[in-house]
């Protein structure tokens, strides 16, 4: 097949949905599919299949910009059509379905109505968008073939197929190299923004002096997290893809407080490198993470924080075992036949995606 992805999430930028791009577009190459990106364009060098969008810098988020248009005619023609985002490159790729009448897929990566009060400093304000905007999103969810989204968080007015995005399990796996043999150290990877909550790391450093903490990561609340991070608090740039396994591996425990995520990549990441994830308890990780992945928190509670620190570090916990479900083959595997049920392919194998029951709807217009 010949795959279009649309996204508003590329390279240069780093982030759960460049990766999940990434990794999909590699996967489905390996067996013999043909995958080009469509993509906003910026500080990168597109790469063989790969379509920039004349794009802006964004006022409202640093780092990420905002698409233009680009001339429907002047892309390839595709058998289908995969949009990774509702804003200006996937609604794009929507309106290429719709003109050249091709099946068109969405996959649900991001709750951007978390991510307003960001740019909208007055709370009320920010959440009354947040409402208003869910339905917009909805109604534009319906006009796909199928959707599909990680886990339950969804949120949106739309029936869906429960699909993962999932993990390179072969990538992320335990390393003999430990960067921190003689300490304990708690770890943190992602995205520095508000929505992830960073700042409640700090307050259980802050609980636990004795323990060292890493963050890694880059974004908008880098600088005043600097500001607030005690003295066992290290702040680091993102780290090289092919040294997050080594350090997912060195720390022992991976901690989380964030409300912005839809499957939490990096705390199943770390999982499948050997290590507890303590998460606050709010979807997806009440979803996600398990008896045998590390434990949860009440979210806002630094004493129940801490207790689930404290509880990963002198628990025993199977942790690999447990996300193997998140493997990426098996999300593969059901994406293939998905597009193949979408194109109608009768020389499709294995069972169609309509014989898995779609989702309820989690949300009112």
């Amino acid at each position: 097949m010949k795959i279009g992805f649309f996204t508003d999430s590329y390279f240069p930028e780093i982030d759960g949905v460049t990766y999940t791009i990434k990794l999909w577009r590699e996967e489905l190459e390996l067996t013999g599919h043909e995958v080009h990106v469509i993509y906003p364009d910026g500080a990168y060098e597109p790469g063989p299949r790969e379509h920039p969008v004349r794009s802006l810098p964004n006022p409202f988020y640093a780092g990420y910009r905002i698409p233009l248009y680009r001339r429907l005619a002047t892309l390839p023609d595709f058998d289908i059509v995969h949009c990774h985002g509702p804003a200006p490159v996937g609604r794009l790729g929507e309106r290429y379905a719709r003109k050249r009448d091709v099946p068109a897929i969405y996959t649900h990566h991001t709750p951007l109505e978390e991510y307003f009060h960001q740019s909208v400093k007055i709370a009320s304000i920010a959440a009354a968008l947040g409402k208003l905007y869910v339905p917009i999103e909805s109604a534009f969810l319906r006009r796909f073939d199928f959707v599909t989204a990680s886990t339950k968080r969804i949120d949106r007015n739309v029936e869906y197929v429960p699909l993962p995005v999932g993990i390179d399990m072969d990538f992320f796996r335990p390393t003999e190299a430990d960067r921190y043999p003689d300490r304990t150290v708690i770890g943190h990877s992602g995205r520095l923004s508000m929505e992830k909550n960073v700042e409640e790391l700090l307050r259980v450093a802050e609980r636990r002096p004795e323990y060292d903490f890493v963050v890694v990561g880059e974004g908008p609340r880098r600088e005043a997290l600097e500001g607030q991070a005690p003295a066992n608090v290290e702040l680091r740039e993102f780290l090289p893809r092919r040294e997050l396994p080594i350090f997912y591996s060195s720390i022992d425990a991976f901690v989380t407080a964030s409300t912005g995520d839809t499957l939490g990549l990096s705390t199943l990441e770390a999982n499948a490198c050997g290590t507890p994830v303590a998460a606050a308890d709010v979807p997806p990780f009440d979803e996600t993470i398990g008896p045998d992945q590390g434990e949860r928190f009440e979210l806002g509670d630094v004493a129940s924080m801490v207790d689930a620190v404290e509880r990963c570090l002198s628990g025993s916990y199977d942790t690999r075992a447990a996300v193997e479900p998140y493997d990426v083959r098996h999300t593969l595997e059901t994406l293939e036949q998905l597009y193949r049920d979408a194109l109608g392919d009768d020389r499709a194998h294995g069972p169609s995606v309509e014989s898995i029951e779609p989702a309820e709807r989690r949300a009112e217009d």
